[in-house]
């Protein structure tokens, strides 16, 4: 195992390099130029077309409201609680800055990604609308590409079962194992059984559920998160200048935190941040596909706000509580780090908030990468290997709870890298449709 761990880490370092951070900051840097900081200009226009989302007429299985919960499914997860966390336990304070970065200029990307996703998009053999990363290489690129899309579909497949089962799983388990003294095994098979419960009814029973748990339990998050800033308020100036400060000096070893460079503030800000909005990574894309609308500029509106609601929002609060608490310097990592910061600024209360909202946002996560895989695995092998992905998908959860979370965030870490390169080798290919697209739509008649 340390050999195999060994392996991981080298292959880590090399995957998010400085050439990943250029490639996936850049793509975004220039997306968001040439479209003219339409994602930014044009935010609250997305707000209003997601509240219109919420019933609609077009092709596709779900409204475009469910779409995007079903994307932010996948995303408000452990990476705005457990992700947060390590990036600030590893890279300092400064992390946060960096994750900021990559999601304004991730709204792009996003934004790019299910332009091309319901553009591109395709019907299966069961009638169900198909599309992601794998169908817009397939569809919108030369035959030569296509090994693109084969390499995203089977480093999707893969990753699946790490960025969005076994560190979901061993997450929770972890922090309900500290919370409420559960042991790991009974989370692990309890959440194995509900996810198989909802899978059976594929993407619309999944999308049924966390149309309701992620809209209601986010908001009950950013709710406490914010009483605890208000509480705190006189301190949020000097967790500011930290961030800021961090961001571009090293840190020194305090406490328990063992100092970072500026280099680990970029890494692993920038890592945790496309494992939290998942902006590049392709994953979301698949979701957007299904979305009942005729027009891909008005989804991708809509995709952005992922973005800008999981990373801007609700990863900066938990952030600034691990800050401004002080539990970022006791040598805590994970979700048990958020845990201790909110129960430390919310005495007798703030550790159950974070117990409660991992174990919901993981539950969803699961849900949500079970259908990002499920359709990576049907591009590879066809429709009949569905039901064989559903069973493993189940049976793995409960390994994941009781694997070890250092080696699982590796694994994950590094999937994300690989998931990301021929996505985003896609975007820079197909550009120019996502410009023209967006010119021909009219903003203002909507």
């Amino acid at each position: 195992m340390e050999s195999f761990t060994h392996y991981v880490t080298e292959v880590n370092n090399i995957v998010w390099g400085p050439a990943m951070l250029v490639l996936i900051l850049g793509t975004g840097i220039y997306l968001m130029l040439k479209l003219q900081l339409i994602p930014l200009r044009k935010l609250i226009y997305g707000f209003r077309m997601l509240w219109q989302g919420r019933s609609s007429s077009g092709k596709g299985d779900i409204t475009p409201f469910n779409a995007l919960m079903t994307s932010l499914s996948a995303t408000i997860g452990t990476g705005n609680i457990a992700g947060v966390a390590t990036a600030i336990f590893l890279g300092g304070p400064g992390a946060l800055f960096w994750m900021w970065c990559t999601a304004l200029v991730g709204m792009a990307t996003k934004y790019g990604e299910a332009v091309c996703a319901v553009h591109y998009r395709e019907k299966d053999e069961g009638g169900n609308h198909i599309g992601g990363p794998m169908y817009y290489i397939k569809n919108g690129l030369k035959s030569h590409w296509a090994w693109l899309g084969t390499a995203f579909a089977l480093f999707g497949a893969i990753a699946g079962f790490g960025i969005g089962n076994t560190v979901q799983a061993n997450s929770v388990a972890d922090v309900l194992r500290a919370e409420f003294g559960v042991p790991t095994w009974i989370t692990g098979m309890t959440l194995a059984v509900l996810v198989g419960l909802v899978l059976i009814g594929g993407i619309r029973r999944i999308a049924e559920v966390v149309g309701k748990l992620v809209p209601v339990m986010g908001i009950a998050y950013v709710g406490c998160g914010l009483i605890i800033l208000v509480i705190h308020a006189a301190e949020i100036p000097h967790a500011l200048s930290l961030i800021f400060s961090y961001a571009f000096t090293p840190v020194a070893a305090t406490g328990g935190f063992a100092g970072a460079a500026v280099w680990a503030a970029i890494r692993y800000g920038v890592a945790r941040g496309i494992f939290s909005n998942e902006a590049g990574l392709g994953s979301a894309p698949i979701a957007q596909a299904t979305a009942r609308t005729d027009s891909p500029v008005r989804q991708g509106v809509i995709a952005m706000l992922e973005t800008f609601i999981d990373t801007i929002i609700v990863c900066s609060i938990t952030g600034l509580v691990i800050i401004i608490s002080g539990a970022w310097t006791t040598g805590a990592t994970g979700a048990s780090l958020s845990s201790a910061a909110f129960e430390i600024a919310l005495p007798n209360f703030g550790g159950y908030i974070v117990a409660l909202g991992s174990a919901i946002f993981a539950f969803t996560t699961l849900l949500g990468w079970s259908f990002y895989g499920e359709k990576c695995v049907q591009f590879l092998f066809g429709y009949k290997s569905i039901k064989v992905f559903r069973l493993l998908w189940v049976l793995v959860i409960p390994i994941g709870a009781m694997g070890n979370l250092g080696l699982i965030w590796l694994v994950a870490d590094t999937l994300n890298a690989l998931m990301a390169i021929p996505n985003l080798i896609a975007l820079l290919l197909l550009s120019p449709i996502i410009f023209k697209l967006t010119r021909e739509y009219r903003f203002s008649d909507k």
